[in-house]
């Protein structure tokens, strides 16, 4: 199993509502594809955005890093929505 970081900020100055880890978890999952190989995710709020762990069964941290990209780009614009923006942490 391999970790991927993902770091999403939100607009500045705008506290997190205590129930965005919660959807962001939800829309992850909902957007997540056999192909991912997503196991699980954990989010943790920040002061100015959201700690994202995604656990990906993948053989390479190179494959484990496609993955994440992949289910980050399909939850691009769902995230935007709700005022997210970020990427993987590298």
């Amino acid at each position: 199993m391999r970790m991927v970081r993902v770091l999403l900020t939100g607009q500045a100055g705008a506290p997190a509502p205590a129930a965005l880890p919660s959807l962001i978890h939800d829309l992850l999952w909902a957007h997540a594809v056999p192909a991912d190989n997503l196991e699980h995710a954990r989010i943790r709020p920040l002061p100015d955005g959201l700690d994202v762990v995604l656990f990906l069964k993948a053989p390479t941290d190179e494959v484990a890093l496609g993955s994440a990209g992949a289910l980050l780009e399909r939850v691009r614009e769902p995230f935007a929505r709700h005022g997210l923006t970020g990427g993987i942490a590298r």
